[in-house]
């Protein structure tokens, strides 16, 4: 299994179609640069942000992630364009990456991103009570994680992006990890799949990790079983013939929210893979579900 590498012939379908979807629109987006949201290690976290024209006030964050790997280069202005061209500020967030930081330090790059957005919200024509996040695979999996686990800011914290919450209001995403332990079928850790061998390093997985360990690894990064009554509208995009991420994947999150009572949504791609031609029709679909649930009433 090669989450990175299939990520990038993705984003290149993504990327490449998009370009030619919004030809039509007039007005470029302002690309502000290298925002830095954080720091770690002595290294600036940081991401760009596309603002359009006419801002909505609805806020996108893209989790610029393949394989838990994400570095600038894989930031595109003609994937940003899709929601802006519904008025929608997008920020394409770097995270620390795999396989210098683990995924337990990745996700804590996205709480702090989340706060950062919502505390400096209004600079960029945002509403920091309307935002949703967003991105594919990987991107797909942190997207969850926030939706799932988003966290109350501390109101006794130093740092004002401390006091922010890192909740988002709205998750639309292409096939992403949701289960580790059942993938692919029921009682099927991840962790010990050898296909995934790959990625033991970014969950800190290795030969000595005893089964009861990886157990407690995979739950933890596990989006369902953060799920609750009070979760984010969600809407997944998957095609049922992924080799990479099972569709089952899907399937559990969206039963899950269903019993919930969480606004969700499956939408099923017949035949397709890890990404497809034409898939930026399906980009304008995460936009659409944006526009539905965090747009004015």
């Amino acid at each position: 299994m090669n989450l990175r590498r299939s990520w990038g012939v993705f984003t290149a379908l993504l990327f490449t179609l998009a370009g030619a979807s919004v030809q039509a629109q007039n007005e470029e987006p302002t690309r502000v640069q290298d925002v830095v949201y954080g720091h770690k290690l002595g290294v600036a976290l940081s991401m760009d942000v596309f603002k359009p024209a006419k801002p909505s006030g609805i806020g996108v964050i893209w989790m610029v992630s393949g394989g838990w790997v994400s570095n600038h280069n894989n930031i595109d202005p003609r994937q940003a364009k899709i929601f802006t061209s519904h008025g929608q500020t997008v920020f394409c967030v770097v995270h620390g990456s795999n396989p210098k930081f683990f995924l337990r330090e990745i996700v804590e790059d996205i709480h702090r991103a989340v706060r950062f957005i919502r505390t400096h919200a209004a600079e960029y024509g945002v509403d920091p009570d309307r935002l949703g996040i967003s991105g594919g695979s990987a991107g797909g999996h942190l997207s969850l994680m926030m939706g799932a686990y988003g966290k109350d800011g501390d109101p006794s914290a130093k740092d004002p992006v401390d006091r922010a919450s890192s909740k988002v209001q709205a998750v639309a995403c292409f096939f992403p990890p949701t289960d580790f332990l059942n993938y692919a079928k029921e009682g099927q850790n991840a962790m010990v799949i050898p296909t995934l061998r790959g990625y033991w390093n970014v969950f800190e997985v290795t030969e000595k990790t005893s089964d009861e360990e990886k157990v407690r690894i995979a739950k933890t990064f596990s989006p369902i079983y953060g799920l609750n009554e009070k979760s984010p509208p969600t809407r997944i995009i998957h095609g049922d013939a992924d080799p990479l991420v099972p569709i089952q994947q899907s399937q559990l999150v969206i039963a899950k929210l269903k019993s919930l009572n969480v606004p969700c949504d499956l939408i099923v791609k017949p035949g397709k893979a890890h990404g497809w031609a034409g898939i930026e029709k399906d980009g304008d679909k995460l936009a659409e579900w944006f526009d539905t649930y965090l747009g004015k009433k």
